[in-house]
Formats: structure tokens, C-alpha cells, sequence
């Protein structure tokens, strides 16, 4: 589960627990509202049918003892205002009544103050009708009040019911409030905090030196890819390490071989001067001297491997043929015996490029060398440019070892060299890995087709310099003879040209 759905499920159950306690807190107050509405509406009608009990007995007397002794009723009224005062009350009394039995029995009771009302006019009536009537009235009064008393006995029965029931509930959710935020307390501990606490110690052993250490793969789905990606990133160092290791100590192997075959050499000279012929010379120095060219190529190689890891190659591009270029390259080595053919095949047409003339025949140089040196002797190596629409292609073909898929997938990572060339030949693997570097600093590509036993194809895929670049550069007088300096044996742009430099 991931952190996020664990934050997402934690928050939704608190969120209900919120919910839920602010419904009750809202059907509370709603119950509790309407509960205050009818105790009001029954205190009300008691009071109103108390009044109406008190004003009619006033009225009765004010008959009885006439207005001699009793002028006035209840609050200085005379007999006429005072059953005026009546009939309101009793209109009022039935406008908050708020049951059907409790207006009829309000109906039952205007009829009866209505005969008692008549009858006082009529002495015969009076004696006969008035007293039952009054005291039908007086009945019909009390029971309304009755009925007013209940329903006032209901509401507070029910008010405290829930109230109780909320009381209840609201301690419940209390409580799982808090056990809600305990158990978010010790699961956030537990499957966030703990697993980020192990990845911190991990790293922080992991940067004291202590290059084992890995982060332990638990909690959150975040937390996991954090430390699987830091146990990645660590194993990669380690690799690295371990690769370093391996090209410092096959540096040091590869260097104390010409050295030594340098110092014998010179012993040689030095214990046998005396009877040392030309021809023995001569062969010293060839010795010497490939000796010196292979230290020069592995310290070149070194260098320009060390520039590129530094984030900087330094290239001066101009637009030449690269069938010039091609041509040059192995004119080169068909000067000297290296017991291979060489065939170069070459368009009619001019193939332009905008690159560094020096580094891409490096370039060229490092491919014909591997097919020389990983080819059968008297095999052919060959060398062709060709043009793809807007795309200059140069490849070097040979009919040597051949590559596995294995191999290929490392073949242009630094300081790797497949098996059988470590048997074949001599080098520390770095001439594939700077090559294809300057060649992606040109913003062009390098690739390979390969079957073991049945040789290699590498191919250079550089795009065309338009004819507006070439005109360009002409103009300028950047590619005349008399601009141009040679470096390792390679043309370079003089003084003059300007310099670019090209991150790769």
C-alpha cells in the first residue's frame, strides 16, 4: 500500500468520525430546538386556559353578586369587555392548538360559554342552562390543559432521550477519535517514519565509508522505491568502484609492459655496445618505437577520457570531404606492413561535413586499428563513405572475431573489453568508449552489427554540412592550406579559425 492511500484511508476514517459527530451535533440541536417549541406552544395553552378558568369564574360572580358589589372583573374590565376578553383568549387558545382533539375540545367549549353567555340574559335560562354550561366549560378548560400538561410531559421526555443518546454517542466518538489518532500515531511511526528513519541510517553509513550498506525495502510503496533506488544508485557506485580498481590495475599492467620491454631494451644496448650492428639497431629502435607509439596511444586515450568525464572536449569543426578524410586515414596505414588489406570504397561525389578534421580521424583511426588487430592475418579490412539522403556514413567492415549480443550491449562503456579481445590484444578499453563521444559531440552516432566468428560492421553516421556552411567557411579562408596546423600527424585549424567548444 502506498503512503499516499495509507494518508488517504487514515484521513477519510477521521473525516467520518467528523462527519458523524457533527450530524448528531446537528440532529441535537434540531430535536432539542423543536422540543422548546412545544414546550412553549403547551406552556402557553395552560396558561391561556388558566386565564380563561379565572376570567369566566370572575364573570360568573360579577352575575351573581351584581355590579354593585362587583363593578369591574379582572384587571378593571366590566361584564361586557370581559366576555369581549374572553372570546379573544379562547380564539387565541384555539389558534396554537396543535392537535385535532384539542380544538375540538376548544369547539366543545365556545359552545358552552356561548349558552353560559346567553342564558345570563334570560332569568329562567339562567337558573337552568348557565351553571351547567359554565361548569361544562370549566371541565372542557381543564381537560385542554390536560392535554397541554402531556404534551409538555412528551417533549421533555423526548428532549432527554436525546439527550442521553447524544451523550452517549458523543462519548463513543470521542473515544474513537482518540483511539483513531493513537493508531495513525503508531502506524505513522511504523510504516513512514521508522522505514525513512533506516533509509537516513543507511545513507548515512553508506557516505562513511561503509559501501555495503543498503537500505532495508519495507513500508510505503514510496518509501520502497526510495530505497530501491538508493540501493541501486549504491550498487552502481560499487560497480564503478570496482571498475576503477580494475582499469588503475590494468593501466598499471598495460604500462609495465612497454616499459619493461623499453628498459631491457636499453640494458641490451648499453651491456652489448661494442659489438652492436645496424642492423641490430635498427631492429632496437623499431622496438623502441612501438613501444613509444603504444604508451602515446594509451596516455592520448586516458587523457581524452578524462576530458570527457570532465564534461569538455574541445572541438574545432570545419567543413571537409569526408572521402578526404577516409583517404588519409588509410593512406596511413597502407604505408606501413600490416599484413591486411585495406580496400577503400568511396562515392564520385563529395561527401561534406562540419566536423574537427583531428578528432574524426581519431575516430577512423581507432576503428581500422580494431579490425586490423581482431582480424586473421591477410584478411581485408575495408573502409567506404557513402551519402543516405542527409546523413554521411562511414563504416569500416572486417572479417575478425565478431562480437555476442552480450558483449555488444558494453562494448562502448568505458574500461570494458569483451573476453576473447582481452586475448587477442593489448589495451585498456577506452578507444570504442572516446569514439563514440567525439562522434555524439558531432551530433552524429556510432553503431555496430556483429556475429561472432563472421566479423564487425561499425559505421559513423554524420549529418551533411549544407552548401551554405561549406561557401561559408571558404569565404572565410578557414580551410586554406597556410591555416592550418598539424597535430599528431592529423591537419588542424591555425590561428585564424575560430575555436568552438562542444559539451559532449
Amino acid at each position: 500500500m502506498s503512503l499516499r492511500s495509507w494518508l488517504a484511508a487514515t484521513m477519510g476514517v477521521l473525516t467520518l468520525v467528523t462527519l458523524a459527530a457533527a450530524t448528531l451535533l446537528i440532529v441535537l440541536t434540531s430535536v432539542l430546538d423543536r422540543s422548546a417549541a412545544t414546550l412553549g406552544v403547551a406552556f402557553g395553552g395552560i396558561r391561556v386556559s388558566e386565564e380563561l378558568e379565572v376570567g369566566l369564574l370572575a364573570h360568573d360572580r360579577m352575575v351573581r353578586e351584581g355590579p354593585v358589589k362587583v363593578p369591574r372583573g379582572p384587571g378593571g374590565l366590566s361584564r361586557f369587555e370581559l366576555e369581549a376578553s374572553l372570546y379573544r383568549q379562547m380564539g387565541e387558545l384555539r389558534r396554537i392548538a396543535s392537535t385535532e382533539a384539542e380544538r375540538q375540545r376548544l369547539d366543545a367549549v365556545r359552545e358552552d360559554v356561548d349558552v353560559y353567555f346567553s342564558a345570563q340574559w334570560d332569568p329562567v335560562r339562567a337558573e337552568q342552562e348557565a351553571g351547567p354550561a359554565l361548569d361544562a366549560a370549566l371541565s372542557g378548560l381543564e381537560q385542554v390543559s390536560s392535554i397541554n400538561v402531556e404534551r409538555a410531559r412528551v417533549a421533555r421526555s423526548e428532549a432527554e432521550r436525546w439527550n442521553n443518546m447524544a451523550d452517549s454517542v458523543g462519548v463513543v466518538l470521542c473515544g474513537l477519535l482518540l483511539l483513531g489518532v493513537l493508531v495513525v500515531s503508531v502506524l505513522l511511526r511504523r510504516v513512514a517514519l521508522q522505514p525513512l528513519r533506516d533509509i537516513s541510517q543507511s545513507m548515512r553509513r553508506f557516505g562513511a565509508g561503509r559501501r555495503r550498506a543498503r537500505a532495508p525495502e519495507a513500508g510505503p510503496t514510496e518509501l520502497r522505491d526510495m530505497a530501491r533506488t538508493f540501493n541501486e544508485m549504491a550498487n552502481s557506485l560499487a560497480h564503478q568502484q570496482e571498475q576503477q580498481l580494475a582499469f588503475l590495475a590494468g593501466v598499471a599492467h598495460e604500462l609495465r609492459n612497454p616499459l619493461s620491454a623499453l628498459k631491457l631494451s636499453t640494458a641490451l644496448s648499453d651491456r652489448s655496445r661494442a659489438q652492436l650492428t645496424p642492423e641490430r639497431m635498427d631492429r632496437t629502435l623499431s622496438l623502441v618505437g612501438r613501444q613509444v607509439e603504444r604508451l602515446d596511444r594509451m596516455v592520448g586515450d586516458l587523457l581524452d577520457a578524462t576530458r570527457i568525464e570532465a564534461g569538455r572536449l574541445e572541438l574545432r569543426p570545419e567543413v571537409r570531404d569526408a572521402r578526404e578524410l577516409a583517404r588519409e586515414v588509410v593512406e596511413l596505414y597502407r604505408s606501413g606492413d600490416t599484413g591486411h588489406g585495406l580496400r577503400l570504397s568511396l562515392p564520385d561525389v563529395s561527401v561534406p561535413v562540419r566536423a574537427d578534421p583531428a578528432r574524426l580521424e581519431q575516430v577512423l583511426h581507432n576503428l581500422i586499428s580494431n579490425a586490423l588487430k581482431y582480424s586473421p592475418a591477410g584478411s581485408t579490412v575495408e573502409v567506404s563513405v557513402r551519402r543516405e539522403q542527409d546523413t554521411a556514413v562511414l563504416c569500416v567492415t572486417d572479417q575478425g572475431i565478431g562480437i555476442s549480443e552480450e558483449e555488444m550491449r558494453l562494448l562502448f562503456a568505458p574500461f570494458q573489453r569483451a573476453g576473447n579481445a582481452r586475448q587477442r590484444a593489448p589495451g585498456v578499453g577506452l578507444g570504442l568508449s572516446v569514439a563514440r563521444r567525439i562522434v555524439e559531440g558531432h551530433g552524429g552516432s556510432i553503431d555496430v552489427t556483429s556475429q561472432p566468428g563472421h566479423g564487425s560492421v561499425f559505421c559513423v553516421r554524420l549529418a551533411v554540412a549544407t552548401e551554405a556552411a561549406r561557401h561559408v567557411e571558404e569565404d572565410a579562408g578557414l580551410t586554406s592550406p597556410e591555416d592550418t596546423l598539424h597535430w599528431g600527424g592529423c591537419p588542424r585549424v591555425g590561428a585564424k579559425r575560430r575555436m568552438a567548444r562542444v559539451r559532449v
